[in-house]
């Protein structure tokens, strides 16, 4: 999907070590790169706990500072006001185009309001479990769940041999199952900017479906990107390839089907 022109943004990472974790780093850090460029990489916690010692293989990987944040009251995630803290020190810095928010506590949420409010753009990545308010507060989000290595907090049944079926992938469970709702924003999208003859070039599509909604992704729904997802819907949808300068580059353009 297109990412709307971000790809040189000069990005802080600022991760919440308590709403994360650490076998996730690898493919948030693949998909930020995707992003634009992490200047400043900082993670949160209190590191004197015994469930943080998992980290320290992947922070030297990665090249990220852990920040300690020690836990004044029981029960209390203390590293909020720590990586707060951290965030409007950088915005005045000037030197940043954007922030990524890595948690899914909608603590986050004034933090996300206030950096957008000054002209960065707010990436967060965060758990399905996050608060709607903290994902309509960034420009846009990703949920951990559907990035490249993301592990299941699930346990795994007992399989015994009368219950063993073909196991179906969970992209070829998705495929196809788009809800209803998604398709009415789709097409409301699609409506919003297409030409006279009902056709809309798909990387302004999917920017502005984004901007509608962002927590959308193709692959909530099992496709790595929105032209799969759109040509999955023929019902509905029309889809135009056409020949660009770039020698096998092609623009796509979509269109409601006509009745």
């Amino acid at each position: 999907m297109p990412l709307n022109n971000i790809k040189d943004l000069k990005l802080a990472v600022l991760i919440d070590a308590d709403n994360v974790p650490y076998s996730n780093v690898k493919g948030m850090m693949e998909e930020i790169a995707k992003l634009g460029t992490p200047t400043t990489k900082r993670i949160y916690a209190d590191w004197t706990k015994p469930n943080a010692n998992g980290w320290k293989g992947v922070l030297l990987e990665h090249a990220i500072t852990p920040i300690q944040q020690y836990s004044y009251t029981v029960g209390k995630n203390s590293s909020d006001s720590a990586l707060i803290i951290d965030a409007m020190d950088l915005l005045y810095s000037g030197k940043l185009d954007g922030f990524c928010i890595v948690s899914s506590d909608s603590d986050f949420t004034r933090l996300a309001i206030r950096l957008r409010e000054s002209g960065m753009k707010v990436i967060g990545i965060g758990e399905k479990k996050t608060p709607s308010s903290f994902i309509v507060a960034c420009d846009r989000f990703i949920y951990i769940e559907v990035l490249d290595g993301a592990t299941q907090k699930k346990k795994k049944p007992k399989v015994t041999a009368a219950d063993k079926k073909p196991i179906e992938k969970p992209a070829e469970k998705a495929l196809h199952k788009v809800d209803k709702q998604t398709i009415e924003l789709i097409e409301a999208t699609i409506e919003d900017i297409e030409d006279d003859d009902g056709w809309a070039f798909l990387g302004d599509v999917g920017n502005l479906i984004v901007k509608k909604k962002p927590e959308f992704d193709p692959r909530n729904y099992g496709y790595s990107k929105l032209t799969p997802m759109l040509k999955s819907l023929t019902d509905i949808l029309e889809i135009d390839e056409r020949e660009s300068d770039k020698k096998g580059i092609k623009h796509v353009y979509v269109r409601l089907r006509l009745n």
